[in-house]
Formats: structure tokens, C-alpha cells, sequence
């Protein structure tokens, strides 16, 4: 146990390159160093080692069965330090570990799916994890350590200088409807022409419903009365089969519904006057360092904002 604790990367090598030229002196070129220090080390090493590593011969050196042994065991170890010097390599630069963000449903269909095609290719062996929330329990997140950052909206209850806010795009409503809707397609429609149908929302509190009523109530228009509370998108999908409602949604989802390879049998009003949503910010906690990583991912949302 002695001699093995004693030996080093450098020892190792040597006996590997000894094994495989069967001379000392290219050995010792090979590891960058003289033919008298290679001969000492090699001698120091056989002193612990109890025996000879190799049977000196005219024409070079034999490994003996210790040496055989020693050298089987030393390329294992050689290539366990070379494998976690290569993974360390990689984990300095950001290209492996762990990234866990969050966002509200807008920008991480607009921001973070599009980081993370990009981050796809520039590192393919990064573990991310994406979850879509309401702000509060995005921020409680950050708060808790359980997401590196997140783009929401910043909770009255949180103070600001416990974080790093980086301006994100400024949200907007669309309006989602069946084909079939009446209004489908009739440009430049007013909210009062709308309040008359039935609606499926986010529920009382959340931002788009918010910005939906405060829309109403700046234009003197009475707000819907027939409302579907829900915040799943799956369930407004389903209920948009109906012809008669209207679902507002991040302007982003509009889009992928509407516009992208996965569209939906939905379509857009044409509103006169956008919706426009409390904008959101990128948040980080202020004292806690990113890891290289989780600051490349960063990185690469900003650009894209």
C-alpha cells in the first residue's frame, strides 16, 4: 500500500513508456526528462516496489511479472486521470454540468426554446432543465437555490437587491380563437365587440388577466362575464374547439400555435389596439456565483433578448 500511495502520474508514465519501447533513454525522451533521472526514478520505484520491474538485457528491458502487473494497473490509473482531467477541462469551460432555469409561459417559449436549440449545438453533453411557473414560484426558486435564473416578473414581496434584474422583452396578449369564431379575420376589432363572448383565462391575479381586464377598463368596455378559469394550455386547447371562445395567451404561444411547425387549428384576432403584459426581467440571486455553465446559458438568453 505504501509503494502504490507513493507512486505518481509521472512515475506511471515512465514505466508505460519503458514497457513499450523497451529502452530506457527513449523512454525518458518521451516524458520530457533526462536518461540519468528517468534511471533514478526507475530505481526508486523497484527500492519500494520490493523487486525488479524489468530484466536488463543488451538489446533493452523486459517487464518481469511485477512489472507486468505494475503496468496493467498504471494504465488504468493513467487513463482515469487523463479521463478526469478532460471532464474538468469541460466542466471549466462550461461545456458539461447541470443548468436549471425557469420562465413564465411567453418567454420560455420566445427565449429559453431558442437558447437551448443553440446551446444544443455549441454543448451537446449539457444537462438542462427547463420548468414553466407563475412568478412567485419561479423567484421562491432562485430564493431556494433550486434554478440558477429565471425570466419572470419580480413579486411585490422580494426585495430587488437581493438579485441581479436583466431587462427582458416587453409582453404581449394574443387573442386565440377557433377558425370558425365569428370575428375570425375581421380586422381591427375593438375589445367592446368582444366582451359579448365566453372566455377561458388565467386565473384572477395572474398577469395576462390583469393586463386583459385593465385593457377593458382603460377603454371604458365592460369586461367578459362568461369566463373558464385555467391556466393550462392544454386545456385551453381543448376548449378552443368550441368556435365561440376566445383565449388570451402569451403573443409567443400565439405564434408557435398559429405560425410554427406545430400548428394548431387556432387563429389570431386582429386586435386595433395591442394587450400589453407587465414586462419581465431575467433574475439571478445577487450573492450566489453561476457556475461557467449555468453563465454560458446565460449568456446566450441575453443575446436572444
Amino acid at each position: 500500500m505504501e509503494f502504490a500511495r507513493r507512486l505518481k502520474p509521472a512515475h506511471l508514465d515512465l514505466l508505460l513508456r519503458i514497457a513499450e519501447t523497451g529502452q530506457l533513454q527513449r523512454a525518458a525522451q518521451m516524458v520530457g526528462m533526462s536518461q540519468p533521472a528517468a534511471s533514478r526514478i526507475l530505481t526508486e520505484i523497484e527500492t519500494r516496489a520490493g523487486g525488479a520491474l524489468f530484466d536488463r538485457h543488451p538489446k533493452g528491458m523486459a517487464m518481469t511479472t511485477l512489472g507486468t502487473l505494475c503496468v496493467r494497473h498504471g494504465k488504468v490509473i493513467l487513463e482515469e486521470y487523463q479521463a478526469l482531467d478532460r471532464e474538468a477541462t469541460r466542466v471549466a469551460a462550461g461545456e458539461i454540468g447541470h443548468v436549471r432555469v425557469g420562465a413564465v409561459t411567453g418567454p420560455a417559449v420566445g427565449v429559453l426554446v431558442p437558447a437551448l436549440r443553440q446551446i444544443r449545438v455549441a454543448s451537446p453533453d449539457l444537462d438542462l432543465t427547463i420548468e414553466v411557473g407563475p412568478s412567485t414560484e419561479l423567484v421562491r426558486g432562485v430564493v431556494e437555490g433550486r434554478f440558477d435564473f429565471v425570466i419572470s416578473r419580480l413579486p411585490a414581496e422580494h426585495d430587488s437587491r437581493d438579485f441581479r434584474l436583466y431587462p427582458a422583452r416587453s409582453e404581449e396578449v394574443s387573442l386565440l380563437v377557433n377558425p370558425d369564431h365569428p370575428l375570425a379575420g375581421v380586422p381591427n376589432l375593438s375589445l367592446g365587440q368582444l366582451s359579448g363572448f365566453e372566455w377561458v383565462v388565467q386565473d384572477l391575479g395572474s398577469p395576462i388577466r390583469s393586463a386583459v381586464e385593465t385593457a377593458f377598463h382603460l377603454r371604458g368596455e365592460a369586461p367578459p362575464k362568461r369566463i373558464t378559469n385555467s391556466s393550462s394550455l392544454l386545456v385551453v386547447l381543448s376548449l378552443l374547439e368550441d368556435p365561440r371562445l376566445i383565449a388570451p395567451q402569451a403573443r409567443e404561444v400565439g405564434v408557435m400555435l398559429t405560425e410554427g411547425p406545430l400548428q394548431a387549428r387556432i387563429t389570431r384576432l386582429d386586435l386595433r389596439e395591442p394587450i400589453s403584459v407587465t414586462p419581465c426581467f431575467v433574475i439571478r440571486d445577487r450573492y450566489r456565483p453561476l457556475s461557467t455553465a449555468a453563465e454560458n446559458v446565460l449568456g446566450r438568453v441575453l443575446r436572444l433578448l
